[in-house]
Formats: structure tokens, C-alpha cells, sequence
């Protein structure tokens, strides 16, 4: 499941544009300002849509900024309720994929977004080497010169994770965030147990220990 994080201070468009990805078998993650999305750039979002003004003094240039600081890939979609060819212009430069003009159909929307999805992450995209390895995103296998490797649902969100975001710091929070989901309550230390396992059955993963903070990829 693919997922899409909408940043519109809107609160019935909101929750209408969240609706419709919902329906379409998108995973939604919404916030209604700025601030709590810029704080949150580091989840594992497979498309971003940013609406421009958001009536703060964080706007949607601000985020798409944050976001690149550590992806380059991931796909943005700009809203605004101006139709101005400077802020198309400034959102190319900033790295985003397209732009739409407020008021829109949540359907057309929701082509955008199923447009991008396809061009990004299908095809090629859906695998990823490392060193030896094959992994096969659409699958969640891995292979090691073509031989399987066995991995648990949390074992392969971990690999994923690592791999898609390579030389990109982690905390143990972080992980638990992305991988349990925000739902989990418990010590940090499975972190460090699943990372053992995964070293275990993919001992050329270069995942450095950063102590007292987490782990990274490179």
C-alpha cells in the first residue's frame, strides 16, 4: 500500500481529498498546518501533495524544501488557490511534479496522483540491488544471486526502509514509528533486536550503529 501524505489547512477539503485517496486504497496521512508536517518530512511517503498557503508562516515551498533536504525521489504534487505561472515556475525549480489549481475535482486529483504512482514506482523501480541482493519492492522478496531469502513482514519493512532511504540517519524512534506504526507501545530495544536479525540474514547490509541515537545505511 502506497502512502500519501496531504498537507491542506482546509479541513473539509481535508478530509473530502482524504476520502477519495482513501477509496482508491491509498494509506492517507493528513495534517491541517505547516508545522506538524514539516516535523514530520522523514516518514516513508511514497507522494506528498502540498498545498502552498497554508496560513502560517510555513507554506508549502517551506515543506517541499524540508523534504529535499533528504529525498530527492519522491514525488510532490503542489495545490494553490492561485493560478500563476510564477508559483508553477518556483515549484519546478523546488523539485515538484505537478500542480494543480484550487478549486479542482477530487477525482482529477486523484488520476494525478494515481499517474505518478504508476510512472514512479512500477517498472524498474520496483526492485532495488544492493551489493549482491535483488529485492523486489511489488514481491517483498530478496534474492542473493538468485537465491531466496527468508523475511519476516517486519524484517522486510526494516529493509525497506534502509534501502530506500540509503545514508539517511535513523533513531530507534524512527524506526519504531515507520516499521510498528504509531500505534506500538513498548521499549525501543526490538529496534535493535530486528536489526540484529536482519544483519543475521543479510550480513553484506552495511547498517552502521550510531550510538546513542540509531542506525544508517550506506
Amino acid at each position: 500500500m502506497y502512502n500519501i501524505v496531504l498537507v491542506e489547512d482546509e479541513k473539509d477539503l481535508n478530509d473530502l481529498i482524504k476520502t477519495y485517496l482513501t477509496k482508491e486504497g491509498y494509506n492517507v496521512i493528513s495534517y491541517t498546518n505547516g508545522e506538524d508536517a514539516i516535523s514530520n518530512v522523514n516518514c516513508n511517503a511514497h507522494l506528498w501533495i502540498l498545498d502552498i498557503m497554508l496560513g502560517s508562516d510555513i507554506s508549502g515551498y517551506d515543506i517541499i524544501k524540508k523534504i529535499r533536504e533528504t529525498n530527492e525521489q519522491v514525488p510532490v504534487i503542489f495545490t494553490s488557490a492561485r493560478d500563476k505561472d510564477l508559483d508553477k515556475i518556483i515549484g519546478l525549480e523546488l523539485g515538484s511534479d505537478d500542480y494543480i489549481t484550487k478549486p479542482y475535482s477530487p477525482k482529477e486529483l486523484v488520476l494525478r496522483v494515481n499517474k505518478i504512482i504508476k510512472r514512479v514506482y512500477t517498472k524498474g523501480a520496483q526492485k532495488i540491488s544492493y551489493d549482491s541482493y535483488s529485492i523486489d519492492l511489488e514481491k517483498r522478496s530478496v534474492t542473493d544471486d538468485e537465491k531466496d531469502i527468508d523475511l519476516t513482514t517486519l524484517e522486510f519493512d526494516l529493509l525497506y526502509l534502509f534501502v530506500s532511504n540509503k545514508n539517511k540517519s535513523f533513531s530507534r524512534d524512527d524506526i519504531l514509528t515507520q516499521v510498528w506504526g504509531n500505534d506500538y507501545f513498548g521499549t525501543d530495544r526490538v529496534v535493535d533486536d530486528l536489526i540484529r536479525r536482519l544483519r543475521k540474514k543479510m550480513p553484506k547490509l552495511n547498517i552502521n550503529t550510531i550510538y546513542g541515537f540509531g542506525y544508517r545505511l550506506t
